[in-house]
């Protein structure tokens, strides 16, 4: 398990026994480190040991690409109500930042990764969350293994072709279970929902993600006009 090591407006993701070296002095983290301890440099600089919780893991793990944001990593979890012990199939693995929340929810998640170079970074990341027992991450294309991966509680896709896969979930799917696609276009989404509405899924919704944060000053209240609230559009389905 790793730790997250604070100071001031410095955040170092460590592991026990790891050593930093920076300019406020070398760091050593005790291998018996717990959230909450505090830590010195040789040059007396304290660090707090802090818990890792899942926005640290947005801004921590290694990026090989634009990781889902945790905004919409909140709606898939809220609409589909994963929980602890739920097994999930997950596509598009990339940075992992998804497939990490949910380990850390307590399922059971299998996710396809189809660049090697990013799956071994995936499963790095894995290691680093302290979800490696429950995230098992494999490389190579989803729609090659369907066929022997049993059924799942909830399957979470982020592809171009996630169409293709929501054609199978009336037989990837539990009874009750949910298919959570992201997609960036909407042409892709729209193609989402047809297929979702031809393989006899309920409870078809799409949610456009925007999100904005308010700004307070002397003038007054009001939301930001700084970056793009935009991220992308969720589906959500349900089969009988």
């Amino acid at each position: 398990m790793s730790f997250l090591l604070v100071h001031e407006d410095r955040e170092y993701l460590l592991a026990p026994g790891d050593r930093l070296e920076t300019d406020l002095g070398i760091l050593e983290v005790p291998a018996d480190a717990e959230s909450g301890d505090t830590v010195e440099t040789h040059l007396g600089t304290v660090f707090r040991v802090r818990k890792l919780r899942g926005p640290d893991l947005f801004h921590h793990l290694e990026r090989t690409g634009a990781p889902m944001m945790p905004r919409d990593i909140g709606l898939i979890v809220g609409h589909t109500g994963i929980e602890a012990d739920d097994t999930v199939l997950d596509a598009g693995t990339g940075t992992g930042v998804l497939a990490s929340y949910l380990g850390r929810i307590g399922a059971n998640v299998t996710t396809f990764e189809r660049d090697a170079e990013f799956a071994d970074v995936a499963r790095e990341n894995m290691s680093l969350a302290g979800v490696a027992d429950r995230v098992d991450v494999r490389t190579g294309d989803v729609t090659d293994h369907l066929g022997e991966l049993g059924t799942v509680d909830v399957l979470t896709l982020d592809t171009e072709d996630a169409a293709s896969v929501v054609e199978h979930t009336p037989n990837l799917l539990v009874s009750g279970g949910y298919v959570a696609v992201y997609s960036p276009f909407v042409e892709q989404t729209r193609e989402v929902v047809q297929t979702a509405k031809d393989v006899g899924l309920e409870d078809i919704e799409t949610l456009e993600t925007i999100q904005r944060e308010m700004d307070f000053d002397d003038r007054g209240s009001r939301p930001s006009t700084a970056g793009v609230g935009h991220t992308g559009y969720l589906t959500f389905a349900r089969r009988l």
